[in-house]
This record gives C-alpha cells, sequence and structure tokens, in this order.
C-alpha cells in the first residue's frame, strides 16, 4: 500500500497576503491577477483571516461596493491551521468537517503556505486507481458487470454498504466527490464514480 502523502508534500507555498484595510477591490484585483481563489490577511506575519471568492460574491449580492469596502470587514476570522506533517486524509477530514476550501499551514509561528481544496482534488487522483473498481478483461463479463450492484463486494459491503467512510485507511476515502469535486463525509459509487449524496441523487 502507498504511504499516505501529508500535508507538507502537496500545500501551495506561494500565497497571496493582504492586510485589514486594503480595499476588497484591491484584493479581488490580486486574486485575479495571481489566478488564486483567496487571499490571506495577515497582520505583520500573523494570519488573521481570509477572504474567498465566495466572500466577494457576498459582497456583490448585497449590492456592496467592493472598492469602497476593506477587507477586515468580509474576511473570515479566525484562520483554520494545520500542521505540515498531518496527514491528507486528515487535513481533508478537518475542510469537510469545518465547511471551507483553503486551511493555513503552519509550522510553530512560521506560516509554510495553504492547503487548498484543488491540492486536495490534484493529490486524489493520483491515487484514484487504488479504488476504481478493476474492469474485466472479458467483453462478456464485462458487459455482465457494469451495474452499481456489482462493484459492492469489491467495495466490501452490499449494495446498502457502499458508503466509504471519510478518514478511512486509504487517502483516496477521505471524501472528495469526482463530480463536483466538494469534500464530503461520505461517497458512493455511482457508474464507477465515487460521489457526494448530492450527486448520487442526480
Amino acid at each position: 500500500m502507498e504511504s499516505e502523502l501529508s500535508v507538507r508534500d502537496v500545500l501551495t507555498t506561494e500565497y497571496v497576503g493582504v492586510s485589514e484595510s486594503d480595499s476588497l477591490l484591491g484584493a479581488v484585483r490580486l486574486m485575479r491577477g495571481e489566478r488564486t481563489s483567496s487571499v490571506l490577511v495577515v497582520r505583520g506575519s500573523v494570519p488573521v483571516g481570509i477572504v474567498t471568492e465566495w466572500d466577494v460574491l457576498g459582497v456583490v449580492a448585497d449590492e456592496g461596493n467592493p472598492a469602497e469596502t476593506d477587507v477586515g470587514d468580509v474576511m473570515t476570522t479566525p484562520v483554520i491551521s494545520i500542521g505540515p506533517d498531518r496527514s491528507l486524509s486528515d487535513a481533508a477530514t478537518t475542510m469537510g468537517r469545518e465547511n471551507i476550501r483553503n486551511v493555513v499551514v503552519e509550522d510553530g509561528e512560521e506560516v509554510l503556505g495553504l492547503l487548498t481544496q484543488r491540492d486536495v482534488i490534484a493529490a486524489a487522483g493520483s491515487f484514484q486507481g487504488a479504488v476504481t473498481p478493476p474492469r474485466s478483461t472479458d467483453p462478456v463479463a464485462d458487459t455482465e458487470h457494469r451495474t452499481d450492484e456489482s462493484v459492492a463486494p469489491t467495495l466490501g459491503g452490499t449494495a446498502d454498504e457502499r458508503a466509504l467512510p471519510n478518514g478511512g485507511d486509504e487517502y483516496s476515502t477521505q471524501g472528495v466527490c469526482e463530480t463536483c469535486g466538494s469534500l464530503a463525509d461520505t461517497l458512493w459509487d455511482a457508474n464507477g464514480q465515487l460521489v457526494c449524496s448530492d450527486c448520487r441523487t442526480v
């Protein structure tokens, strides 16, 4: 079995920092210029908040003016941080539980970077082979085993027990939906893909 990845292995070390007094419009321009979905709000070298595209959309939805809105007025605080040696599945579980897409990675008082949902999804792709149900090389047998019922034994349960719990021994069970890319506490097999409950009902 592959050794599990740690947060240090996949974190984004380059991040965009802004101050609380910066305008939201300035932060958005930085996000666009750096092609990132969030900026870290720092006071000196201490992270005190984070602003994501969702915060920006909230201001727009409320008909606010980003040019007249300070970053400190819309940032999410306090910042949730984790250590670099935490397992990636543990970090993904934390992100899913807290319903967040970014966590700050700190080693003591030093900010090492951010772990984003994009980082987690990219890493999950490299482990996909570990959970994809094997396909038969026999065309007839393959046709006969393409129903959802047939993959239950591969995943270790009956059709009603195919939920994969978050935080299992394999990294790939940590809860990244292959359809919408969101973190989920439970994944279900649907046509050979691991999906969240929302995508399973579509």
